[in-house]
């Protein structure tokens, strides 16, 4: 037995994957690193990306988002059906059926549509559906927020494409939840948001801080400085 390779079982081979890929994601050039590596190993990246979106590790997590997205750009762009199949998995997360929670996954889906257009194109009605009243409200704060996170990053790309979504989002600047008025207002920024003028100068004197993924770094703002941005730029 002496000299003979080891063969690594596939959990092995799947877990030494998912060690180097969060060590890249560590790393302070992942998005570079990551990217030469995408063209080679898309459909293996996918998977180990996907759990890392349940990470404590805010800055693992958002990285992640951003990872899929550009993944997920790579794969449409040779195979869209294998592309749909990942869109699909996200959206089954979300359904009560599902035996999950789905965290994670409205905001991969808003980074991989604002990635990918063909993908946004198909699949944005149903990202803002999950705010909807009168669609398939998530009914969940927490999940509700990464909603409110997706279609605001699909806005910074696509905003003609979910000119619809407005009126939508604008409902949740009167949340009790202040990461739910302060998504908004972030959201509305890079939206139409003239028709709401009124309910986001109620949040100009807002000082509570919240944390945003925006243009890959974490930021604070207060709920007035988001307020204040979404009528300085759409209002």
């Amino acid at each position: 037995m002496n000299g003979e390779p080891t063969v690594k079982t596939p959990r092995e081979t799947t877990g030494t994957l998912k060690a180097g890929l969060r060590q890249v994601l560590q790393s302070d050039d992942w998005d570079d690193r990551l990217l030469e590596w995408s063209y080679s190993q898309s459909r293996r990246l996918i998977n180990p990306l996907l759990s890392f979106l349940l990470s404590p590790d805010e800055t693992l997590k958002w990285r992640s988002v951003s990872a899929v997205g550009l993944v997920m750009s790579v794969t449409a762009s040779t195979d869209m059906e294998a592309a749909r199949v990942i869109m699909r998995r996200l959206i089954w997360s979300l359904n009560d059926e599902s035996g999950g929670i789905g965290w994670g996954s409205p905001e991969a889906m808003g980074e991989i549509m604002a990635c990918h257009r063909g993908l946004a194109e198909e699949y944005h009605r149903i990202l803002v559906s999950y705010i909807r009243r009168d669609g398939n409200l998530l009914e969940n704060e927490l999940l509700e927020r990464g909603v409110l996170w997706g279609i605001g990053r699909l806005a910074q790309v696509r905003a003609g494409l979910i000119g619809y979504a407005p009126p939508h989002v604008a409902l949740y600047l009167e949340s009790h939840d202040p990461l739910h008025r302060g998504l908004a207002a972030w959201s509305l920024g890079f939206l139409d948001a003239s028709p709401f003028r009124h309910q986001l100068e109620r949040l100009l004197d807002q000082g509570v801080e919240i944390r945003v993924y925006e243009n890959r770094s974490i930021r604070s703002f207060s709920i007035g400085e988001l307020a204040a941005r979404a009528i300085r730029n759409r209002g």
